[in-house]
């Protein structure tokens, strides 16, 4: 790709949705791991871009941009020690199928198998279990290009407390080419949907719904009082005798009255655990999404607070809003990540592409659940001021200084990164 390619892309670039051009003077899309040192050494400003699925501006920059895919791509599982090594650029539907077919299953995914592992781990992206940790809580080492061009390889074993600062890093240490995730043998998955739940019955006994099964979500209007509950059960362990609302008896997609091709699949029959524990087909690659996205990490014991707070403006949500999912996410040791030492239940919206319109409804949201204790989604849009979000982290002052460490000079920061840890 010649200089005037790279421009050229750089101005027309934008994430997924199409809701947000970055601002980057350039991208560059290196072949080789030399080819990006080289690139890294020699530039003043850059940032590591994935699948492009966030929709706040987690991975611009006004440097340039380092997308990985053409990097040669590398899984390499340890069946020893129940790891597998993949290359960044690597999506989660890729590596799932190559471990599933080597006998081997990762623990959680997220509802969409499509996005990166890298992206999704330096964001600290989420499935839904109340077992289940984030996505980068599975990280066991991890490599990244440094400032100059150096390779510094952590690994949770030797580097402790400095490395649970890496792995939910939001790019800001340098550009990360290699991880290893911890896997678990292969499993089934069958799924169940429960139509009809009332709202205060989720409310009321959030442990027994979100216990029910090995991962479940519940999607909701929040103005009618109803929602639908995925259930996904591993068939290896015993299954929940919950059972509100009505059983779904033909397949049913999150958002009601849409076809139901692309959701994976339900009715309780059995199938790989890659094919079940994502909403949406592995195989059906989605087009550009018509829709906004924000979500918020609420402490656990909060949850029936959070239910009550966002009901009192769903005539507000109604109006802009495609739909709402809830779930939980077992708290975890990484700095950054959203589930940093406690339980977790999320409230996530997929609204209408209406930023005008969305806009005020998003703050009427954070105005009720910040002051429970929220922190909003790394990748997702907020109102909340910066600060205010790095606030809620207790190690973000420690991230900071991490931060300072690996990359003096600044070369990975951006103005995203710069107001949130700019007093830390």
């Amino acid at each position: 790709m010649t200089q005037t390619q790279i421009r050229a892309q750089a101005q027309t670039l934008s994430n997924w949705a199409g809701s947000l051009t970055y601002g980057a003077r350039r991208v560059h899309r290196p072949r080789t791991l030399d080819e990006l040192r080289a690139l890294v050494a020699s530039s003043d400003r850059i940032r590591a871009l994935g699948t492009g699925h966030s929709f706040s501006a987690v991975a611009d920059t006004t440097g340039d941009l380092v997308r990985l895919d053409l990097l040669p791509q590398s899984i390499v599982v340890d069946a020893q020690e129940r790891t597998v090594t993949l290359s960044a650029g690597t999506r989660y539907a890729e590596l799932a199928r190559l471990l599933h077919g080597a006998g081997h299953a990762l623990g959680n995914m997220a509802s969409l198998p499509h996005i990166s592992v890298a992206g999704s781990v330096a964001t600290g992206t989420h499935g839904s279990g109340d077992d289940q940790r984030c996505l980068a809580a599975a990280v066991r080492a991890l490599e990244f290009v440094g400032p100059q061009g150096d390779l510094v390889k952590l690994r949770r074993d030797t580097h402790g407390d400095e490395f649970a600062g890496a792995v939910v890093a939001l790019g800001a240490l340098g550009v990360v080419t290699r991880l290893t995730l911890e896997v678990e043998p292969a499993y089934e998955v069958a799924q169940r949907v429960r139509l009809d739940v009332p709202l205060d019955e989720v409310a009321g006994d959030v442990d027994a719904v979100f216990g029910a099964a090995y991962s479940v979500s519940l999607f909701t209007d929040w103005a009618s009082g109803l929602g639908s509950v995925w259930l996904k059960h591993r068939t290896d362990r015993p299954a929940s005798g919950w059972a509100g609302g009505r059983e779904a008896t033909v397949p049913v997609h999150p958002v009601p009255g849409v076809d139901p091709g692309s959701s994976t699949e339900q009715l309780g029959v059995p199938g790989p655990w890659y094919q079940r524990l994502p909403h949406f087909r592995p195989e059906l690659t989605p087009g550009a999404g018509e829709e906004l996205q924000s979500e918020y990490f609420v402490p656990r014991e909060r949850a029936a607070e959070a239910f009550a707070a966002i009901r009192s403006v769903a005539d507000r949500i109604a109006p802009v809003l495609h739909i709402a999912e809830v779930r939980t996410v077992r708290g975890d040791d990484l700095w950054l990540s959203s589930a940093h030492g406690r339980d977790t239940v999320t409230f996530h919206f997929t609204w209408l592409k209406d930023l005008p319109a969305v806009r005020p409804v998003i703050a009427a949201v954070e105005e009720l659940l910040m002051p429970l204790g929220a922190r909003p989604h790394w990748a997702k849009l907020t109102e909340t001021p910066a600060a205010r979000i790095a606030a809620g982290y207790p190690r973000a002052a420690d991230f900071a200084r991490l931060a300072r460490k690996y990359d003096p000079e600044g070369k990975f920061r951006s103005a995203f990164i710069d107001q949130l840890f700019a007093h830390s």
